[in-house]
C-alpha cells in the first residue's frame, strides 16, 4: 500500500495529465470549471512552494484548513501534503491557516503566524476585499514555482490517510478509472471527494449546491460511471 500522498497524487496523473482529474461544478453560480491533472499539479507545486519557500515550513508543520470541497481546497491540501505538512480541521495551534472568506471569523481558535484568505471565486478570482491579517491565497500563491519536488517520505500523517482512504474507496464503490459524480454538500469530508478517489485512480466531478434535475444531463456529459450523490 502507498504511504505517500503526493507520489499517489503523481500516479494517478502519470498515464494521461492532460485527462480531466477534477471538475467542479456550482450550480448556485453556474460556474465549470476542470482540471487536468497537469493543471491541477501546477497549483498543488505553487502551494507547497508557497509553504516552503515563503514561509519556511518542513515536514511535520501543520496547516488549518477551513475550507468547503473546491478545486482550490484541492489544491490547497495537496500542496500542504506534497510539502509533508500535516492538515488539521478542528481548533488548534497552527503554522499556517487557509480559509474560506466567509470562515475568516473563525480564525481567532487557529493561532498562527501566517493566514491566507481564499476567495473561491469563478476564474480563481481574488479577493474584493482582503480581510486584516490575511493574504489573498491565489495572489500570493501565483508568484512561486510551477515545479516542486515532494519528500520521499512523505508527512507523518500519509500512511494513516491513504489507508482510510483506500477503505473508503471500497466502502463508496470506487473502482479504478472510475469517474465519480459527488454531490458536495453531502460528502465534505476530502477523505471521500478527494483521497479516495485519487487511490482509485479515479477522476472526480465535484458538485456544490447540486442541483438534482440536472444529476441525469451531467452524468451522460461528463460520462460520469459512479454516482455519490
Amino acid at each position: 500500500m502507498a504511504e505517500n500522498i503526493a507520489r499517489v497524487f503523481a500516479d494517478a496523473i502519470a498515464t494521461d495529465p492532460t485527462r480531466p482529474l477534477l471538475t467542479w461544478y456550482d450550480d448556485a453560480t453556474g460556474e465549470r470549471t476542470e482540471l487536468s491533472g497537469a493543471t491541477l499539479a501546477n497549483w498543488v507545486a505553487k502551494t507547497a512552494n508557497l509553504v516552503v519557500d515563503e514561509l519556511a515550513l518542513s515536514p511535520g508543520d501543520s496547516a488549518g484548513v477551513l475550507l468547503p470541497p473546491h478545486w482550490q481546497t484541492a489544491a490547497v491540501l495537496l500542496g500542504c501534503w506534497s510539502a509533508g505538512l500535516t492538515v488539521a480541521d478542528t481548533p488548534g495551534d497552527v503554522d499556517v491557516l487557509f480559509a474560506a472568506a466567509g470562515r475568516v471569523a473563525e480564525a481567532d481558535a487557529w493561532p498562527a503566524g501566517d493566514r491566507y484568505a481564499l476567495a473561491l471565486a469563478p476564474f480563481a478570482a481574488p479577493l474584493r476585499e482582503v480581510p486584516a491579517g490575511f493574504a489573498d491565497y491565489v495572489v500570493e500563491v501565483r508568484t512561486h514555482g510551477d515545479h516542486f519536488t515532494p519528500y520521499p517520505q512523505g508527512g507523518p500523517d500519509d500512511a494513516a490517510l491513504l489507508a482510510r482512504a483506500t477503505a473508503r474507496a471500497t466502502e463508496l464503490g470506487i473502482a479504478p478509472g472510475d469517474r465519480v459524480l459527488v454531490d458536495a454538500d453531502r460528502h465534505p469530508d476530502p477523505l471521500d471527494w478527494l483521497l479516495a478517489p485519487l487511490t482509485a485512480t479515479a477522476t472526480v466531478v465535484l458538485c456544490g449546491n447540486l442541483d438534482p434535475a440536472r444529476v441525469e444531463s451531467r452524468t451522460t456529459s461528463e460520462k460520469v460511471t459512479h454516482t455519490l450523490a
